[in-house]
């Protein structure tokens, strides 16, 4: 920012800086948070060396839905029941058997066992990352952070996200649907947590993000539309001269960081005449019995919207169940519901947490199946950690990231299968133990992406996108 500033008196700069200005107010270019300080900041982070891909892997899946569950879910009292453990462990809730030969999962998910011969359920996920930000940064990027820390702040020196990832290695051609869309919060514990953005790749590979609620009644995106009084070929034109202003007043020589205006502004432009992105946000499109079956609520329409999108042509979708990670609300929130104030776990997951889950993943699940998309997309259903299998003295279980469980369905991984073990009282691995690391590689090796392709981070050093190895044996 301080390198373009002390160039701001160059021929053209300001007149250039007003249109752009006026720009950014047309539609679209907000939903792809294209505001003038981001872009300076973020683009000085852009490199242009090419990625090293090692290996040509067949891929399985052609998108990705991901479903973040921030806040920890308990995985004890959900997916990997122990019902033989002392009291003050077991829990509550009994275990009811599935449609997948042994696989039984909690009494208040009885959809959810119905759809269980469409998943993987990989039970020894494990880490150390115990505060939220961390561990949300390690689930959303499959690199560890440097310390666990609440305050860990976002920041270009930290890993992107998976799907700016396959934005970068994978992207869609052409511009009329984004590669990768991410709604609807922004998710934080007091900070953002980091890893929900293109970080060192530049801002070109971030999400197309938007907060808007798909529940709400008047649900739509008018920034996809272009004011009465502007066509898109007047746009164009307009992008053209731009151009040429551009050149003439050699801001790009002075400055890195204004180098990533250009290319997201052609992705907006193309994005602004894209009727099948139009159409993918009709959600009063679909019936009202599969809005109905979805559910009525922000995280049900979302799940929906996803697999308009997907089935759109989007590559990865990440859906945040919540803003926050949670706590005393029985009606919003995230799954951090350990206890405060004399508060109980039990009675806010059963009001809140499991029915929305029990009513959309299934549906999720039997919609692509049906339509004949779950084959070749994968859905991956995860939080940052699981719970302690002790339950603690408000009748709540606490942060546990030594062992937890991740949902894995279609794009390729088995069916009705069971990955890893934890020992008798969930505590801990007790078979084939998966890192954050390695579930990251297992995403990319699905999608046919080398998990060891070679990146350049923000100091222009090689990184490899996952450290992780592929957990083969989920793989069908």
């Amino acid at each position: 920012m301080k390198e373009l500033s002390a160039h701001s008196a160059c021929p053209g700069f300001n007149a250039l800086r007003h249109s752009r200005r006026h720009a950014l107010k047309v539609g679209g270019l907000g939903l792809l948070g294209l505001t003038m300080p981001k872009l300076l900041q973020a683009a000085e982070a852009t490199r242009n060396a090419k990625p090293e891909t090692r290996n040509i892997i067949k891929p399985r899946a052609k998108s990705v839905i991901f479903l973040f569950q921030y806040g920890g879910p308990s995985h004890v009292d959900m997916f990997d029941m122990k019902p033989n453990a002392p009291e003050g462990i077991r829990g509550p809730y009994k275990p009811i058997s599935s449609n997948a030969d042994g696989i039984q999962v909690c009494e208040k998910l009885p959809k959810t066992a119905k759809v269980m011969d469409k998943v993987t359920l990989i039970r020894s996920m494990t880490h150390t990352m115990k505060n939220h930000n961390s561990a949300g940064y390690y689930a959303l990027t499959g690199h560890a952070p440097p310390s666990d820390d609440q305050r860990l702040r976002d920041s270009n020196e930290l890993f992107p996200g998976y799907g700016s990832v396959v934005d970068k290695l994978s992207p869609l051609k052409g511009a009329e649907m984004p590669t990768y869309v991410s709604y609807p919060y922004v998710i934080r514990d007091g900070s953002i947590t980091p890893g929900q953005h293109a970080s060192f790749l530049g801002k070109e590979h971030d999400p197309f993000f938007f907060t808007n609620d798909p529940n709400a009644p008047d649900f739509a995106l008018p920034e996809l539309s272009l004011p009465s009084n502007l066509s898109y070929e007047r746009l164009e034109s307009r992008r053209e001269l731009q151009k040429i202003v551009d050149a003439q007043s050699r801001l790009l020589d002075y400055s890195a960081a204004a180098k990533g205006l250009d290319s997201y502004y052609d992705k907006a432009l193309g994005m602004l005449n894209s009727t099948k992105l139009r159409n993918a946000f009709n959600l009063s499109a679909e019936p009202a019995k599969v809005r109905e079956a979805y559910g009525r609520s922000t995280y049900g329409q979302s799940c929906l919207l996803a697999r308009r999108l997907i089935e759109a042509g989007s590559k990865f979708v990440t859906v945040y169940f919540s803003d926050s990670i949670g706590g005393q609300s029985t009606t919003s929130g995230g799954w951090d519901t350990h206890g405060f104030n004399n508060t109980r776990m039990y009675p806010i997951i059963e009001k809140y947490h499991l029915p929305i889950h029990e009513q959309t993943l299934p549906t999720l699940l039997t919609d692509l199946d049906e339509r004949g998309m779950l084959e070749d997309t994968l859905v991956v259903w995860m939080g940052e950690f699981g719970r302690t299998p002790k339950i603690n003295e408000n009748i709540s279980r606490d942060h546990w990231p030594q062992c937890y469980t991740t949902l894995l369905a279609g794009g390729g991984v088995k069916k009705g299968f069971v990955y890893g073990e934890s020992d008798k009282k969930g505590e801990y691995p007790a078979k084939d133990p998966c890192r954050p690391d390695d579930l990251a590689a297992t995403i990319y090796y699905l999608l046919g992406i080398d998990p060891h392709t070679e990146l350049r981070n923000s100091v222009n050093r090689p990184v490899l996108i996952s450290d992780g190895q592929p957990a083969m044996g989920v793989i069908a």
